[in-house]
């Protein structure tokens, strides 16, 4: 009996140096928890058994216990690498299309050649799909799917709006229109320009030219008018104008020494009026009337200005010839004395294919992709999962654990909701072992080996003293 209680001794003293060394071994495995050996003690009674002397049958090892402390953090420069500050599992699939899912601590990933996100065993980070808020749509293991951050943005689109808001200068001398000229700068007040885009994605320079009208200097009304001509690439084009009187005061011809002054070359352009306030005209009822035509955009970009210029078009690729650019100015156009001109917004609708120039992740798991367009997207939510009893899950290696019986199902989270930690980008968690621990434990379970050694060898004296009685 004796000898046997010794054997188990040194099997679970073996068991706690297997332990303490495989914690050892792991004390720079990123996202490891470490785990502790428990024991306890046998005993075969039955109902006959004189409880007062039992001595027991040994030890045995009850239970190898996971221990899910939280790890330190260590900063990164990859915005990939991830790590959670509290409670919560990353989560995984072997392949694109799998359903089958693995939880892990460990957040060093990075891009595949196909722009999945996976980790160093190729495993892909599962992610919840977003609207365009940011808010998540379905928080269920069976709707993730693995995280791919695409390289460029979509398709171009062609630019219809530009919106702006601007800062005339009241004291700027009255000039005469029909000598403007885009080469030079003293014949106009102030100019400005904005990227506007074709169909095709190709980009354009659309500049805005202001002039002070001479014609409404001295005017009883509309003394504060302005006329704006529009050039893209340095082509001119008409302001579209459907109303005849509108079209035939607006119609603009030029004089020498004017660039513009060519035989049958002339050039439509938008009227702006202000009142003495500064602030384009309105009615009674405070609806804009300040501006001629009410819409100001552009004719079809495919279309050349007039017989002089040709076949000089701003559309001449391909691009969708039809496309008219509408500038938005609202009640965000004034006029106001002791300034220079300023632009304080101008915006458009349109953009062409940009290509990925970063990704950021926020402590919610939000996955957002910069594009060299200007452009971002949020293209994912990184998904978690909790357990019940986390100790009760099944070590697969590779830092990575499958539900059990034990442990229950996985439970879907967000990060920072309810018990689930909050997500670190540009960090890792690294193992929780505490080696100097460690080595004590080690240097017990080799007492402990060698204590159980030593009754061990007792008893075997004992036995052979037996034998040897004559």
């Amino acid at each position: 009996m004796s000898m046997s209680i010794s054997v188990s001794g040194i099997n679970a003293a073996q068991k706690h140096l297997d332990v303490t060394s495989n914690n050892i071994a792991n004390v720079n495995t990123i996202g490891f928890k470490n785990s502790r050996a428990e024991f306890a003690d046998m005993y075969a009674n039955s109902i006959f058994t004189d409880n007062r002397t039992a001595v027991g049958n040994g030890v045995q090892t009850a239970c190898v216990s996971q221990q899910f402390s939280q790890g330190s953090l260590t900063t990164t420069k990859n915005a990939l690498d991830l790590s959670i500050k509290g409670d919560g599992f990353f989560v995984l699939s072997p392949d694109a299309n799998s359903l089958d899912r693995t939880y892990t601590r460990a957040g060093a990933f990075q891009c595949d050649k196909d722009g999945f996100v996976v980790n160093s065993m190729g495993n892909y980070l599962q992610v919840y799909d977003v609207n365009d808020d940011g808010s998540v749509k379905s928080v269920s293991l069976d709707s993730t799917h693995p995280l791919r951050i695409p390289s460029s943005a979509g398709s171009p689109e062609e630019t219809t709006k530009v919106e702006s808001s601007m800062t005339l200068p009241a004291d700027s001398p009255y000039m005469n229109v029909s000598l403007f000229d885009p080469q030079d700068s003293s014949t106009y007040n102030a100019s400005t320009s904005v990227k506007v885009y074709d169909s095709l994605g190709e980009a354009h320079t659309a500049t805005y030219y202001f002039i002070k009208d001479q014609e409404a200097q001295g005017a009883a009304t509309d003394a504060n008018t302005w006329q704006m001509f529009m050039f893209i690439d340095d082509k001119p084009v008409d302001i579209e104008v459907t109303d005849a009187g509108e079209l035939a005061s607006q119609t603009k011809t030029f004089q020498s020494p004017s660039s513009l002054a060519k035989d049958g070359f002339t050039l439509t352009s938008a009227k702006l009026v202000f009142d003495d306030k500064g602030n384009i005209k309105t009615d009674a009822t405070g609806n804009i009337t300040g501006y001629t035509p009410a819409v100001i955009k552009t004719v079809p970009l495919g279309t050349a200005p007039s017989d002089a210029y040709g076949s000089d078009k701003v559309i001449t690729t391909g691009a969708n010839g039809e496309q008219q650019v509408e500038f938005l100015f609202g009640k965000n156009l004034h006029m106001y004395g002791g300034t220079s001109f300023s632009v304080e917004a101008i915006s458009q609708n349109g953009s062409t294919v940009g290509q990925l120039t970063n990704v950021q992740i926020n402590d919610k798991g939000i996955v957002s992709a910069t594009y060299s367009n200007g452009t971002s997207a949020k293209i994912g939510m990184v998904a978690m999962a909790n357990f019940a009893n986390v100790q009760g899950l099944t070590q697969i290696g590779d830092t990575c654990w499958r539900k059990s019986l034990d442990s229950g199902d996985a439970i879907p989270c967000q990060a920072t909701v309810g018990t689930a930690g909050a997500i670190q980008s540009s960090a890792l968690e690294e193992s929780n072992t505490d080696l100097a621990t460690q080595l004590v434990e080690l240097i017990t379970a080799q007492r402990h080996y060698q204590a159980n050694s030593r009754a061990l060898e007792v008893n075997n004296t004992v036995m052979d003293s037996i034998l040897n009685i004559r």
